[in-house]
């Protein structure tokens, strides 16, 4: 389905909504995949989710849930009977179904858990005993094994035994009598060698697998470096416990995107688009606040030249020039930066190597523009000394930026502050202090 059609879908589901038609809502809703319907509740008001909501069919309703931000699906699950609800997670798969866990009420993890069978318990219990953040946390138990002494004509002929794959199935995993990781065997594999050929020569025998308390952002990365469609989870012995699949990880990237958008902004990822204004209003009062902070330890600085400024009147308009230039400059450092970061191209290993080249960059970048602003100053004023004042000012505020720009996401990371949350603000802050006290503590030296 291209966008175009999805538009004209979803444009007719808010027209039925309106005429309260619940049977065109239903037929419409069976024309969209479960994540678009997520998409369309999402950027609807909580009237028109209240209304379209219990239309879904129950089957539906599960997968909405797992799609939708923390807050819409909070709102979601709270017009559902304990019953309807736990029926709705029940029809997930084991993966998804821990993902939902830790934001379900008691009671209906506990129902959820009593109309599990055992072996579908235990599996979940398997997934829950480690943090949602890693590759144990991430991984699904629907692994299908198979030993590495038996011919591939034996392989084929299980797999038409068990008619159904797991999704996203690529390959199978070759393990020993203990369930140790032996190999892998891709399904191309499978079909293309000849059926008297064994396993063992055959499977590939280093794999790519994680152990369960990997980050999921590391796992995200090796999916996307290695091209990966499936990958095994294994203990500290190398006993296979599971597997993760392409969604999770896509999901783990996208997340990690909209995380470090979001948080650079002081903004609540998960939160909804359409809650109350007062709760949203002291969500964002907080970075605000840190903003103010900041603000006023520039306006200190320019506090303090006051004089100056009212004898070069020149540099009021001038030394925002020289702020803005820097946390610019700043801003794209610590752009590269926390992006190498993320995907570990920036490391503590290199990180001075990174520094000497930025710092070399925004060196030359200082120069040239320093050049432009002094001509542009000096034919603006008439005054070439202020234009060189100026111009000094600008290639100090360049060059710091660029310092900043690596030293601190490296510094704030040390201190267990995310990066992408901290790293801004504390920019900002350093280019305005430098820029502002640059130019006017080179005015006050050199023209007053």
């Amino acid at each position: 389905m291209d966008e175009e059609e999805l538009e004209e879908i979803c444009t007719a589901v808010l027209q039925a909504i309106e005429v309260h038609s619940s049977s065109d809502i239903r037929s419409l809703l069976e024309r969209l995949h479960p994540a678009d319907i997520a998409n369309l509740l999402e950027s609807i008001t909580p009237d028109q989710r209240q209304r379209l909501w219990p239309e879904l069919p129950l089957e539906l309703m599960g997968e909405v849930l797992i799609e939708v931000p923390e807050g819409v699906q909070k709102s979601l699950m709270e017009t559902l009977s304990p019953q309807l609800l736990a029926r709705a997670i029940l029809s997930l798969d084991i993966d998804e179904i821990a993902d939902l866990f830790p934001d379900l009420p008691d009671d209906i993890t506990a129902r959820v858990l009593f109309d599990l069978d055992q072996e579908t318990r235990q599996d979940l219990d398997a997934v829950l005993a480690w943090p949602e953040d890693t590759a144990g946390g991430l991984m699904n138990v629907d692994t299908v094994t198979i030993r590495a002494n038996v011919k591939l004509a034996v392989v084929q002929r299980y797999l038409r035994l068990l008619g159904e794959l797991p999704e996203y199935t690529d390959q199978l995993f070759v393990v020993d009598p203990h369930n140790r990781l032996k190999g892998a065997l891709s399904l191309p594999a499978i079909l293309t060698s000849d059926g008297s050929d064994q396993v063992a020569d055959i499977m590939e025998t280093e794999p790519v697998s994680f152990t369960t308390l990997v980050e999921d952002e590391k796992v995200a990365t090796a999916f996307e470096r290695y091209n990966l469609i499936s990958a095994a989870v294994v203990d500290e012995n190398n006993i296979l416990l599971g597997r993760i699949t392409i969604d999770d990880a896509v999901d783990v990237i996208r997340d990690e995107a909209e995380h470090t958008m979001m948080v650079q902004a002081g903004l609540d990822e998960e939160d909804d688009i359409f809650a109350p204004v007062v709760r949203t209003s002291c969500k964002r009062a907080l970075w605000l606040g840190v903003n103010l902070v900041t603000a006023l330890l520039a306006s200190t600085v320019i506090r303090s030249f006051e004089a100056t400024i009212e004898q070069v009147v020149a540099l009021a308009a001038l030394m925002t020039i020289i702020a803005s230039m820097g946390g610019n400059a700043g801003t794209q450092t610590l752009t590269i930066v926390i992006r190498g970061m993320g995907t570990g191209t920036i490391t503590s290993l290199n990180a001075w190597q990174v520094m000497k080249k930025e710092i070399l960059v925004g060196a030359f970048n200082g120069l040239v523009w320093a050049l432009v602003v002094a001509v542009v100053t000096a034919l603006w004023y008439h005054d070439i000394y202020l234009g060189m004042v100026i111009a000094a000012a600008m290639a100090i505020n360049l060059l710091f930026a660029a310092a900043a720009g690596v030293v601190l996401p490296l510094l704030v990371k040390q201190l267990g502050i995310d990066p992408a949350l901290a790293s801004g603000v504390a920019l900002t802050t350093v280019t305005d202090i430098v820029g502002f006290f640059s130019v006017l503590g080179l005015a006050y030296v050199f023209l007053i």
